[in-house]
């Protein structure tokens, strides 16, 4: 007979509803309901910067019957905040890496940069006068953007958002000319020609958008940076639970409708073992917090 689950499964997302990793999220709920015969709901918990949903799973029974939603806030929080209620690496067990996208360099399409190199020319020029929005402070996003000042010795002002909607929305209307985002937040914008995108973070340009420079293309080598999406269980769920999670959510990522729906918003479907998930949790942790003495970022209280 089968074990698990015994009771509906929740997967909570820390952030508000409609961002990418709710899309995630409800991309696996559904066949995961149907492949298990129980419900597998979505719970968005947006507050205290992803750790209060983030803390809500680490001290969930660990039993498979709660599952977490991570993205770059989860390795990056532990070196922004000098008090938090979990440690990414002690308290999780992870069961999937899912998908990865690049971050994008954006401004809005009055701002007279059509390059990067234009812009670096402006902000040289005029320190201190240009703002760019990011979706929050520690967010991934707004740490590739502080890499990218230090790179360039540039002096542009951070106005932190409450999520990448938000950010996006401030740039189109022009109130902060310049922002640095997860692809998948600013994707549709683009393409509606609300946004002008400069650069891409990945390695390689991104399929969505074959004529965006990289980064690196673009002048600014050593800045790649890519935002991940991945499925996390509290410490001490049990092996085989975890291995069957991971065996059915593999097949769902597998599926052409999923990976071309995903792809829309400008996500590459990147299947990490929950091995190899934990070996690049470990490895983002030291990394980003390299950036964030490197980049002066104080902590946060």
């Amino acid at each position: 007979a089968q074990t698990y689950p015994t009771r509906p499964v929740r997967i909570i997302v820390p952030f508000a509803a409609g961002g990418p990793a709710t899309v995630l999220a409800h991309v696996i709920a559904q066949p995961l309901s149907e492949t298990f015969g129980q419900s597998f709901y979505v719970e968005n918990l947006p507050t205290g910067a992803s750790n209060v949903g983030t803390t809500t799973a680490a001290k969930a029974p660990a039993d498979g019957h709660t599952l977490l939603v991570v993205t770059p806030s989860f390795v990056i929080n532990p070196s922004l905040y000098a008090r938090l209620a979990y440690d990414p690496i002690r308290d999780f067990t992870p069961v999937i890496l899912a998908v990865t996208s690049p971050h994008v360099l954006i401004v809005n399409p009055s701002f007279p940069a059509n390059n990067v190199a234009e812009l670096v020319a402006l902000a040289k020029a005029n320190p201190g006068k240009y703002s760019y929005a990011s979706a929050g402070t520690g967010q991934s996003a707004q740490l590739a953007a502080e890499r990218f000042k230090l790179a360039f010795g540039l002096d542009i002002v951070h106005v932190p958002f409450n999520g990448g909607a938000p950010a996006m929305n401030s740039t189109v209307g022009g109130h902060t000319p310049i922002a640095f985002n997860a692809l998948p937040s600013a994707a549709a914008l683009i393409k509606e020609g609300k946004l002008r995108a400069l650069a891409v973070t990945s390695g390689s340009r991104a399929p969505e958008f074959p004529d965006v420079p990289t980064l690196a293309e673009a002048g600014a080598p050593g800045q790649e940076s890519l935002f991940f999406q991945g499925i996390v269980a509290p410490a001490g769920t049990p092996k085989a639970i975890v291995d069957q999670l991971y065996r059915e959510m593999d097949k769902i990522l597998a599926r052409p409708e999923v990976k071309k729906h995903l792809a829309a918003i400008g996500f590459a479907v990147t299947v990490g073992s929950p091995e190899q998930f934990q070996a690049q949790i470990k490895s983002e942790v030291a990394r980003w917090a390299k950036v964030i003495r490197d980049a002066n970022i104080k902590t946060i209280e």
